[in-house]
């Protein structure tokens, strides 16, 4: 899905200059908003000259360390369930190439650019902490990879999300040392050795502990989690705006929107939600003929009348989640880790439950707004609850279908949706000779919600094809200035109104881009004066 781009860079005295298409990784936390840049909008990324002190000092630690005769985890000795073994400062060099050789073990399709990128990102973000050991050499050509748009091959299958996203980083980690292939600027898929050679970068040899910090981190599930919040916050405005246009076409009432009724139940996000309601449907003249003496219907079905209550709930799952990975992004996530006093110590902050549960979480928000947006599309299609529009909203009945198999498309989704709905964190299958006997599968997780939200987009823009359909067919009556721009909005994308059937899959296709571009979302708020949340 594509995002907006958004400028902010985070940076300290000193640091590379500041740009709007640059984000500078300094001791600071990143911003939410930096993720997103670099992922989906190619920011360039420097390091900030306190991160590079910090790593300086990090590295001076284990160098001294890597020189004693005591075994030291991940620095003199094996990984895993091999950790007893003590590595000779011989070997060092090969034990490194081979973890990264060997944890690069991904398989099945490729996962999107954006996802490389924010995972790189935010593993970056962690060397730059200076508790990971890194060299400033290697997270500095870390850095440079990113600037460049090199974007290594990572595959959907290898992570069990503990010990972090091994296999996910292993592969970023195969291709700074110029092995295994990657993407590069131009989308062209090569070897790593002839893009990093076009862009005047050299591989790295990695020294102690790097293969560890290179790859021990949650980073992977937390960059979809971020991805994933800058979509949905804007979706979930979207199904306000869905509900609204339905509401109105479908002559139900907007006074359960009420402030003082919404506030007898005191959720923040069902506040804004309705509140979102209220401003969409302002004016309308097609609720306003509800009121009078002649209309005699009591209540609405769940579908209308109780949106904000369910589009609330889904928008304080995102705020919970967004709780957690704000935490989760000033975390140092490494296995062992530096500590401020000079220890290397063996720990568990690796492991990806606190990300894999609120990316479950959001995938289950997310079936059930879709599932809401699938109802009330189908009401549209039913001359039993459709109050007075042809069946279908077709243009001639039996000769049309109308928008008949539209909703079956947004009936298979949501049951998609639904099983995408299934934790993947409660599942855990042992790994590692029994050493890793807990995993959190939070990168399931992330995978599962990408396609719950991207199915979530494509429900909401079937409701909304059909519910400017139906605002169409009520004129003489006219909408609210909200909703009528939301219907125009969906013209000016190529959508036609009502009329003969036809080829109903670009429009759908249509109608989606406009949700997750945004163009949807800016017709409304230009057209009410209360800003859409």
């Amino acid at each position: 899905m594509v995002g907006m781009t958004i400028s902010s860079t985070l940076g300290s005295p000193g640091a590379a200059a500041a740009r709007p298409d640059r984000v500078v990784v300094g001791a600071g936390p990143l911003e939410p908003t930096d993720v997103v840049r670099v992922a989906r909008d190619g920011a360039d990324v420097r390091l900030a000259d306190d991160a590079l002190v910090r790593i300086a000092r990090g590295r001076a630690v284990v160098d001294e360390l890597a020189g004693d005769d005591a075994a030291h985890y991940g620095i003199s000795t094996g990984f895993g369930a091999l950790a007893t073994t003590s590595i000779a400062p011989g070997r060092r060099a090969q034990l490194q190439r081979s973890l990264i050789r060997s944890h690069a073990a991904g398989s099945g399709p490729l996962v999107e650019r954006e996802v490389v990128r924010a995972l790189m990102l935010l593993r970056l973000r962690t060397m730059a902490s200076g508790h990971t050991g890194v060299r400033t050499e290697t997270a500095q050509a870390y850095a440079a990879m990113l600037g460049a748009g090199i974007t290594p091959c990572v595959h959907e299958y290898g992570s069990l999300g503990c010990s972090g996203d091994l296999a996910p980083l292993a592969h970023v980690a195969l291709a700074l040392m110029g092995e295994g292939e990657v993407h590069d600027p131009d989308g062209i898929r090569r070897p790593a050795a002839e893009a990093l050679a076009a862009a005047g970068l050299a591989p790295v040899e990695l020294a102690e502990k790097e293969g560890l910090a290179l790859i021990n981190g949650t980073d992977g599930m937390l960059g979809m989690l971020y991805l994933a919040l800058h979509d949905l916050r804007r979706l979930l405005v979207v199904a306000d705006i869905a509900a609204a246009m339905s509401v109105e076409a479908l002559l139900g009432t907007d006074a359960v929107f009420a402030a003082d009724l919404q506030a007898l139940r005191p959720h923040p996000g069902q506040a804004a939600s309705a509140a979102n309601l209220r401003a969409l449907l302002a004016g309308s003249r097609i609720v306003a003929a509800q009121r009078g003496p002649a209309f005699t219907r009591v209540q609405d079905a769940y579908s209308l009348r109780c949106a904000p209550q369910v589009h609330g709930a889904a928008r304080d799952t995102v705020e919970h989640a967004a709780e957690v990975a704000g935490r989760e992004l000033v975390a140092v996530i490494d296995n062992p880790v530096l500590t401020a006093d000079g220890r290397v110590e063996s720990n568990g902050n690796f492991h990806g439950a606190p990300v894999g549960y609120v990316l479950d979480f959001l995938a289950i928000a997310a079936a059930d707004v879709a599932s809401m947006s699938e109802r009330r599309t189908d009401r549209f299609l039913d001359v039993a609850r459709n109050h007075g529009l042809p069946p279908f909203l077709a243009h001639d009945p039996g000769v049309d279908s109308g928008l008949m198999i539209a909703q079956y498309t947004a009936a298979g989704i949501v049951s998609e949706l639904k099983r995408l709905a299934a934790p993947a964190s409660v599942d855990s299958i042992p790994s590692s000779a029994m050493q890793e006997d807990h995993v959190s599968m939070g990168w399931a997780a992330g995978r599962k919600l990408r396609r719950a939200v991207d199915g979530l987009a494509r429900v909401l823009a079937i409701e909304v094809l059909a519910a400017a359909r139906a605002l169409d067919l009520r004129a003489p009556l006219t909408p609210a200035a909200g909703t009528a721009a939301v219907r125009d909005a969906v013209r000016a994308a190529g959508v036609p109104g009502p009329g003969p059937d036809r080829h109903l899959a670009p429009e759908i296709r249509a109608v989606a881009d406009a949700v997750v571009d945004g163009r949807l979302v800016a017709a409304a708020q230009a057209a009410v004066a209360h800003p859409l949340t």
